[in-house]
C-alpha cells in the first residue's frame, strides 16, 4: 500500500472515530435530561457571579495595592525561585500532551483490540479530551476578556497605579485581568480533582502554588489570580457535569458527586493489559468467533 493511501485511509478512520464519538454524545441527550437535576445553591451561575464579585472585589480593595510594594521589600531570591516553575501554567505543553495522544488514538482501529485494551483507549481518549477541551476552550474565554478589558499589569503600578483600565488598548502591558495561567491551572486541576479523586488534596495544593506563582513572579495582581481562577473551576465544572448527565467518562452518584466511570480496579486491569502487551505476554486482537489467537484471552 502507497503511503498517499495509507495516509487517506487513517485520515478516513480519524473521521469516522470522530463522527462516532460525537454521536455517541447526541445520543445521550435524552439520558442527559433525564438525569438533570437543580443545581444545588453554590453551584447555580448567579451564586457563582456572587463569589467571583465578591472575592475579586475584597482583593482589588485590600490586596492589590499593597502587593507590588510587599513584593519589592521581599529579597530576589523569592521571584526568582517563583519564576522557575510558574511557566507550569502554560496551556501549550498542556494541549500537546492531550491533543497528541487524542490524534493518534482517533486513528486506530479500536474495533480490533481486546476489552482491556478497548476500555484502555476509550478511557484515556475520552479523559484526555475531556482536559483538552477545558484548558483551551476556558482560555479562548479568558484571552478575549483580558484583551478586551485591557488592566495594566503590576509592571506599570508606578506609573498608572493598581486598578487601570484601557478597554481595548490591544497592548500586552494592559492584559493582567483575569490571570491566563491561574485559568489554565485552575483547569487542568479542576478536571484532575475529577479523574483522579484519590489525589484531590496533593491537587489542590499543587494549583494552589501554581496560581499564587502569577503574584509571586511580579504577572499580576491577586484580584487578577483570584478571578482566573474561578473562571478555570467554573467553566471545567459544568463541562464535566455536562459528561456525567451522560455517563461519558463520569457519572453521578447516589449522594449527587460526581465521579469517574473507571474505577481503580478496572484502572488497574486495563494497564496491566497494556503493560503485557506492550511487553509481548500477550496479544492485543480480540478473539474472533472461528478465529485462533496467540496470546491471553479477556
Amino acid at each position: 500500500m502507497s503511503s498517499s493511501s495509507r495516509m487517506k485511509r487513517i485520515w478516513e478512520r480519524m473521521r469516522g472515530n470522530a463522527r462516532r464519538a460525537m454521536l455517541l454524545y447526541s445520543n445521550r441527550e435524552e439520558r442527559g435530561e433525564a438525569q438533570r437535576k437543580s443545581l444545588p445553591p453554590g453551584q447555580r451561575p448567579q451564586d457563582i457571579l456572587a463569589v467571583l464579585l465578591l472575592t475579586v472585589g475584597v482583593a482589588v480593595v485590600a490586596f492589590d495595592a499593597p502587593t507590588y510594594p510587599w513584593l519589592n521589600s521581599l529579597p530576589n531570591e523569592y521571584r526568582i525561585a517563583f519564576r522557575s516553575f510558574t511557566d507550569l501554567g502554560k496551556a501549550d505543553w498542556i494541549l500537546v500532551s492531550t491533543g497528541i495522544p487524542c490524534l493518534f488514538l482517533l486513528a486506530l482501529d479500536g474495533g480490533r483490540y481486546a476489552f482491556r485494551i478497548r476500555m484502555a483507549i476509550g478511557a484515556v481518549f475520552t479523559y484526555a479530551a475531556f482536559i483538552f477541551y477545558s484548558v483551551a476552550a476556558s482560555g479562548i474565554v479568558v484571552l478575549v476578556l483580558k484583551w478586551c478589558l485591557g488592566r495594566a499589569r503590576p509592571k506599570l503600578y508606578e506609573e498608572v497605579g493598581p486598578v487601570h483600565f484601557d478597554f481595548l488598548a490591544l497592548n500586552g502591558k494592559y492584559t493582567s485581568f483575569p490571570s491566563g495561567h491561574s485559568t489554565t491551572v485552575a483547569a487542568l486541576a479542576t478536571a484532575l480533582y475529577f479523574i483522579f479523586p484519590a489525589y484531590r488534596w496533593l491537587i489542590v495544593v499543587s494549583a494552589f502554588w501554581l496560581a499564587f506563582s502569577r503574584v509571586m513572579a511580579g504577572a499580576h495582581y491577586p484580584s487578577d489570580v483570584i478571578a482566573g481562577t474561578l473562571l478555570g473551576i467554573t467553566f471545567t465544572f459544568f463541562t464535566v457535569r455536562a459528561m456525567a448527565r451522560r455517563r461519558i467518562g463520569f457519572h453521578i452518584a447516589e449522594n449527587g458527586n460526581i465521579v469517574p466511570n473507571m474505577t481503580y480496579v478496572s484502572a488497574k486491569a486495563s494497564a496491566r493489559a497494556v503493560w503485557q502487551v506492550l511487553r509481548g505476554q500477550r496479544g492485543a486482537d480480540r478473539i474472533m468467533p472461528g478465529r485462533t489467537v496467540t496470546g491471553e484471552a479477556d
